[in-house]
């Protein structure tokens, strides 16, 4: 089941034809968790596409409240029988009509749910093996900061990734520094730092990577810097991670041919699942 503009419906129903998302990328969309009938980190996600609508100048409904999301997201899961965990997408897009020039700035929404396996964040013990994709760079722009249905580098870099056996790729921007991974942004320790690349680097303006930076942010020992991370910075690294706000830490065990350890992403993950429990 989906919710399709507030009815929950048959998946099957075909919202292709004309759809503006499908045919030219029209869309923006948020990945959102679900643990224990409760949406994490709402507010930040709210905002986040409230924001990614007005940038590329979407017509926000009078109703688009952040209850309102709550309400159609939280009823979908229910209906799906998963409301104890879940991963969700808010997808909107504006509504046909017109080829690159749209006739109109309405927009529809379409919600889907499944279930996930686990409700908490985890360290996954598995080697986790990476390396650069260079056929295709990321532009330091504000769009690149937004989730959009436009993620054609994604999809091709991710099958690079699986003829190459990695695990995930690091994307480039075209300054050739470090933007972010296939499906989270990046985090590099050295020398007693966090570091992270500055959304001005053209990264995702990813929701737990807010919540790393603040985290972060707050341990002793340890300074926090939103800069430029080059491929020569990586493979002198103590430690490489991925955020995201489904999987939340991936550590990277292995860059070429140096390899990580998982001190500071453990420790992350632990304030990450006492701040859930806390919420």
């Amino acid at each position: 089941m989906i919710n399709f503009n507030g009815t929950i419906t048959d998946s099957e129903t075909n919202l292709l034809v004309n759809n503006r998302a499908f045919l030219y990328g029209d869309g923006v969309f948020e990945s959102m968790k679900i643990v224990d009938q409760k949406i994490l980190f709402l507010e930040d996600h709210y905002f986040r596409l409230m924001a990614s609508m007005r940038i590329v100048r979407m017509e926000i409904p009078m109703n688009f409240t952040m209850e309102f999301f709550e309400e159609q997201i939280l009823s979908l899961a229910k209906a799906n029988g998963c409301s104890d965990s879940a991963r969700v997408r808010v997808t909107v897009y504006r509504n046909e009509g017109g080829n690159y020039l749209p006739v109109q700035r309405s927009v529809s929404y379409l919600i889907n749910c499944i279930p996930l396996e686990n409700k908490m964040y985890s360290i996954d013990s598995k080697p986790y093996e990476v390396d650069l994709y260079k056929d295709f760079y990321i532009t330091k722009q504000l769009l690149s900061t937004l989730k959009t249905t436009n993620k054609i580098l994604n999809v091709t870099a991710s099958i690079y990734a699986d003829e190459n056996d990695l695990d995930n790729c690091l994307l480039l921007n075209e300054s050739k520094n470090v933007a972010e991974a296939l499906q989270g942004n990046i985090f590099m320790v050295l020398n007693g730092k966090l570091i992270t690349p500055a959304l001005s680097e053209g990264c995702l303006n990813g929701v737990l990577r807010k919540q790393v930076l603040n985290l972060a942010s707050k341990m002793e020992g340890l300074e926090v810097e939103e800069g430029e991370i080059s491929p020569f910075d990586l493979q002198k690294a103590d430690e490489l991670f991925i955020s995201n706000v489904i999987k939340g830490i991936q550590p990277i065990t292995k860059y070429r041919k140096k390899e990580f350890g998982n001190t500071l992403s453990t420790k992350l993950v632990a304030l990450l699942n006492a701040q859930i429990r806390l919420s």
